[in-house]
């Protein structure tokens, strides 16, 4: 075997080798190391289903890619990968199901998955056998289907090892190291012992640039032997086989084709033939997680005991849905480990912290996921960058405050909800409230309806405080949910009078030190603010795309302070502190990075009477110039004293309204919050949620990272111009010019339906062509229509051009708008007084 390679892959399911293979695909010597045999993870009892069906773009785009990878293996290997293209139904037994199936299809029409919708006359002529009678319709993907997981897995193996890469078998990690410029991974040889797997003791060391550790029920192991979290912990999973079902057995006879695979969301389950009857998975209430720390010695493909009372109502869901099963006997069953993740998407990307080591962990879907992870995580090895944006995936989305607890718990949350409608406004209520700001309970008394981001509790809207009891402030939908009319009513009170939002959860970084200056210069393609002033700006990838949005306030000459997106701490600060780390390491001055976030909180104070209610509690010797244009001019900070408390106000708003953001010592939280109240009213303070804010943030066409902002673009596609000094070398900028235009972030004003406004999911068209995607979308109080921003084509991205935005299965007119739609010569912002 090997002992120095470029790549060494530790894990030998399904993902793992597909990474070997595509690694090696791309020219990188490669080495994947398995303890004990190929698929004996969670592979071996998967289900092998390949569902396109997914809210996430990136998912989307990884699923699809394995699906047409599969359909290839055979023709390179020269193995039957076992790949049934029968087709996937998602049946609705509601119309809000069929709302969530609508959405989707725009989705999927943005990555360019096929689909289309049947009736539920339609189902029952094609498939008898199913009861349609209480349904409402179904989504169909006719291009996918099952495949064998081991024989996939099998299948990857021997294409990767075609292309050179060493497979051994029956070899554990026991240890990581870097160096510095390399990885020493100490491994020991397993052997077999009264049926379990144990070590030799005989211990070989393999030296390699990058590892990818893919090692699925192992993923605990593998974080504490690494020194980092990984919140990729497994669930049970049921499903059980039955004997063969004499009348799906005739059906086949005949000649007929195989049943899709089928999937009755609302009752929480899937079902496909297998060998003349049927396979039952159930997603039901209270599956629990296992291997909290570490997988025991003793389990190896092992199952555990089923449990058939947990999945009854599931099991007679089947029967009423194929009644022809209601006879047929039980032939096998399966309950075994299958790893998930808080919010259920898998860990694909850099481990947190540390060089050139890579996840692909958390994966509840891994035959599906296998292929495309492979494919995407080997580019951004490669290449620096996928051809998507993998943010949604990164390890990094969870801090350092993540527990095993919460991981577990919010684990067990997101089986149970596979199923459950995806409601674009849900908020799941496992493990909350955990992080709250200090006036948490003032906002709760107020009347607010809270949602997390990165484990803060922050309010989404602010709903009646003496609701009538059959209220449900719980209430979603893939229209205007019950949240719609409050969170109006707090954006038109910002445009008319003034709102204040809790921004606590803002990701705050203190940059200091004597080479602060030159690295920030270089590290962010925008000038650097002069003292006292701020400057918006933006770290770049080598790629030249959009890496991290930053608000930098100069507070002295070596010293600045990072505001950027609250739910993208621990990414934005292992991204930094690399940086800076490299910067140092290449001759830079010493540079002292510090996390703030928990040491300061953020109330954003926004609207015309902003000002008037400030001046009524600032604490100056002149207090009413204090806050004058003369004084405290737009785009500057100032520290001031609002009665007690020390603040360093900042004069900007996300709203695009007259205001300023007060960042506070975390302790004077509450102190703070009911100082402004106790003269707020008179000037028609009203509280805000992010929901409102997200509103009119796309008002003034300001970009959201991780929704216009991202991986996959550039500043310059993104329409940033005025942020890029290209005066100036930083990083990426080279890049970023020779990217050029591929599409263009473009603000649309949409007439759309009367119930339902645009998530920021769905497809926009030119004469019945795809020509982009929205990345953000809702209601706009200035205009009183739908809004959305987006990418199109370079052509279609002047003002006034006419396109049309898919919701609902319709066309709905939308037109280009000017950037900054409202208010764009930003008067009101600058307004004095």
């Amino acid at each position: 075997m090997k002992t120095h390679v470029k790549a060494l892959v530790v894990g030998g399911g399904a993902v793992g080798c597909s990474v070997a293979y595509h690694l090696a695909k791309a020219g990188w010597e490669t080495m994947l190391v398995e303890r004990d045999e190929l698929t004996s993870g969670s592979t071996w009892h998967a289900a092998g289903l390949l569902p396109l069906f997914n809210m996430s773009y990136a998912t989307t785009h990884i699923h699809k890619y394995s699906v047409d990878f599969y359909k290839t293996l055979e023709a390179e290997t020269g193995l039957n990968a076992g790949f049934s293209i029968c087709g996937n139904l998602r049946m609705a037994q509601t119309q809000e199901r069929m709302d969530e199936y609508m959405l989707y299809s725009s989705v999927a029409e943005t990555a360019g998955v096929y689909h289309e919708f049947l009736t539920p006359a339609q189902m029952k002529e094609r498939w008898p056998l199913l009861n349609t009678e209480d349904l409402r319709g179904a989504l169909f993907h006719p291009q996918d289907g099952y495949i064998n997981p081991a024989d996939v897995t099998q299948a990857m193996a021997k294409g990767a090892r075609q292309r050179g890469v060493d497979i051994v078998r029956k070899l554990q990690v026991n240890a990581y190291k870097w160096t510095g410029s390399e990885w020493i991974v100490t491994l020991e040889k397993m052997v077999e012992k009264g049926g379990n797997l144990v070590g030799s003791g005989e211990m070989i060391d393999v030296h390699a640039e990058h590892v990818v550790t893919a090692t699925g029920n192992h993923a605990q192991r593998t974080a504490r032997l690494l020194g980092i979290k990984i919140p990729a912990i497994p669930v049970e999973h049921q499903f059980i086989v039955t004997e063969p079902d004499p009348m799906l057995v005739k059906w086949r006879a005949e000649g007929n084709p195989e049943h899709p695979v089928l999937r009755d969301s609302d009752s929480k389950w899937y079902v496909r033939e297998e060998r003349g009857g049927w396979i039952l998975g159930p997603y039901e209430r209270g599956a629990p997680a296992r291997f909290l720390y570490d997988v025991p010695e003793t389990f190896r493909a092992d199952l555990f005991p089923l449990d058939l009372e947990r999945i009854e109502e599931e099991y007679m869901s089947m029967i009423h849905r194929l009644p022809t099963s209601e006879t047929v006997g039980l032939k096998d069953d399966f309950n075994g480990p299958i790893c998930y993740t808080p919010d259920g998407n898998p860990l694909v990307g850099p481990a947190p912290g540390l060089r050139n080591m890579w996840l692909a962990e958390g994966f509840s879907f891994g035959i599906t996921a296998a292929g495309g992870t492979g494919y995407y995580l080997a580019q951004m090895m490669v290449e620096g960058e996928a051809e998507i944006d993998m943010a949604s995936l990164d390890p990094k989305r969870y801090g350092s405050w993540m527990t095993t607890e919460y991981a577990a718990r919010k684990n067990e949350e997101c089986y149970e909800h596979v199923f459950i409608l995806h409601h674009p406004d849900e908020e799941r209520e496992a493990c909350r409230p955990l992080r709250t700001a200090p006036a948490y309970d003032r906002q709760l008394a107020l009347g607010a309806q809270m949602g997390q981001v990165n484990g803060w509790e922050r309010p989404n809207y602010y709903g009646p405080v003496d609701a009538p009891a059959d209220f449900d402030h719980n209430s979603r939908s893939f229209r205007r949910g019950g949240w719609w009319q409050y969170a109006k009513a707090e954006a038109e009170a910002v445009r008319e009078t003034c709102g204040i939002i809790d921004a606590s959860a803002f990701t705050k970084h203190l940059v200091r030190g004597p080479g602060a200056t030159a690295f920030l210069d270089h590290f962010t393609c925008n000038k650097l603010p002069k003292v006292g002033r701020i400057n918006l700006t933006y770290a770049l990838t080598d790629a030249g795309t959009t890496r991290t949005e930053y608000t930098i306030v100069r507070l002295a000459e070596d010293e600045y302070y990072l505001i950027s997106a609250g739910a993208w701490t621990a990414y934005d600060a292992d991204f930094l502190k690399q940086s800076a780390e490299d910067f140092v390491a290449n001759g830079g001055g010493y540079i002292d990075i510090h996390d703030v976030t928990t040491q300061w909180g953020v109330y954003a104070l926004a609207g015309p009477t902003a000002r008037a209610l400030l001046n009524e509690i600032v604490k100056d010797a002149a207090p009413e110039t204090v806050l004058s244009n003369k004084r405290f001019p737009w785009l500057s900070y100032r520290d001031i004293e609002l009665g007690m408390c020390p603040v360093r106000a900042v004069r900007v708003a996300y709203t695009g309204e007259l205001g300023w953001e007060l960042h506070f010592p975390v302790e004077f939280g509450r102190y703070l919050w009911d100082l402004i109240w106790s003269v707020g009213e008179k000037h028609g303070l009203k509280p805000v949620g992010a929901r409102a804010q997200n509103w009119l943030r796309q008002e003034k066409s300001y970009r959201a990272f991780g929704n216009e902002l991202g991986r996959d673009a550039t500043p310059m596609e993104a329409g940033l111009d005025r942020f890029i000094d290209l005066g100036k070398e930083f990083r990426g900028k080279q890049a970023m010019i020779d990217t050029g235009i591929r599409a263009k972030c473009v603000t649309l004003l949409i007439d759309g339906p009367e119930d339902c406004d645009p998530w920021g999911k769905e497809a926009i068209l030119s004469d019945g062509e795809k020509v982009g995607r929205l990345t953000s979308g809702g209601w706009s109080v200035a205009f009183g229509k739908q809004i959305g921003m987006g990418y199109v084509r370079p052509d279609l991205a002047e003002v006034g051009t006419k396109l049309k935005v898919k919701m609902l299965l319709q066309e709905w007119d939308a037109v280009v708008a000017e950037d900054s739609p409202h208010d764009p010569t930003n008067a009101r912002i600058r307004i004095d007084g």
